[in-house]
């Protein structure tokens, strides 16, 4: 834990959190002025012991004492999991052992959530991890310009779960001779991460009150081919089930 006594060295750097004077200064009754309060200070008003609260994020150090990746939420409400950061910087987590495997005729798949528990308020991750089977391959983004299907994952909408963008690995190009053709592909074992955010408002936190499980649901769509064949189109339903848990309000007590 770092201390910065006075908030001097965030005030060197022009990034202290003003928004609590904002809010109960002259400027408290503009629109933009509350709305910023409700999104980086607290969402049930702006108090004077809230002064200088820190926007949310997270840097990553080294063995060295370097910084090697930061993460920022949008949201005082909204944290990423640890497991959620060890999966966008490219590790694994323990989820993985329960994960869900699926064998296609052109794809073996393991999925899993990044964390078995969450609380509103939580970023996390699923994870479709696909390998493509000998001799074949699936479009990667930027084969829709020229007309192949790419390899999307789809959620079914929930309402108190935020949908971020699929992120995908870097692809290779195809070059498919009867056509003349280069096409972003990935042929080698590659995952999938589907980032989501577990709502943390007020209203979020009343609707999941006395809920045990989060249960999610999409659906893997692609079209796999090879040197000579196209085959069609296949729909692969994914279902993840998660643990509910509180928000944590208070330190837990720690023996001696």
């Amino acid at each position: 834990m770092l201390s910065d006594a006075g908030s001097a060295t965030i005030k060197k750097y022009g990034i202290l959190n003003d928004l609590v004077e904002q809010a109960l200064g002259p400027d408290r009754d503009d629109p933009r002025v509350k709305a910023e309060a409700q999104k980086y200070v607290s969402g049930i008003g702006a108090r004077p012991e809230l002064a200088g609260i820190p926007f949310p994020g997270t840097f990553v150090v080294d063995r060295r004492g370097r910084v090697t990746a930061r993460f920022f939420e949008d949201s005082y409400v909204e944290r990423n999991t640890v497991s959620n950061l060890l999966i966008k910087l490219g590790g694994n987590t323990d989820a993985s052992a329960t994960a869900t495997k699926i064998a296609t005729s052109h794809l073996d798949l393991t999925s899993y959530a990044s964390d078995p528990a969450v609380a509103p308020g939580n970023r996390f991750a699923l994870v479709v991890e696909v390998e493509p089977h000998a001799q074949l391959h699936v479009y990667a983004p930027g084969a829709e310009a020229s007309g192949y299907r790419v390899i999307l994952l789809t959620m079914q909408p929930n309402e108190q779960v935020r949908v971020l963008p699929l992120k995908y690995p870097a692809s290779e190009i195809y070059f498919f001779k009867p056509l003349n053709e280069r096409v972003p592909v990935f042929q080698k074992p590659f995952r999938l991460i589907q980032e989501l955010v577990l709502d943390g408002t007020p209203a979020s936190q009343q609707a999941l009150s006395g809920k045990q499980e989060l249960n999610l649901t999409g659906t893997l769509n692609y079209q796999a081919c090879d040197e000579k064949i196209c085959y069609s189109p296949v729909s692969v339903p994914l279902s993840w089930k998660l643990n509910l848990r509180p928000i944590i309000r208070e330190r837990p007590a720690v023996g001696r």
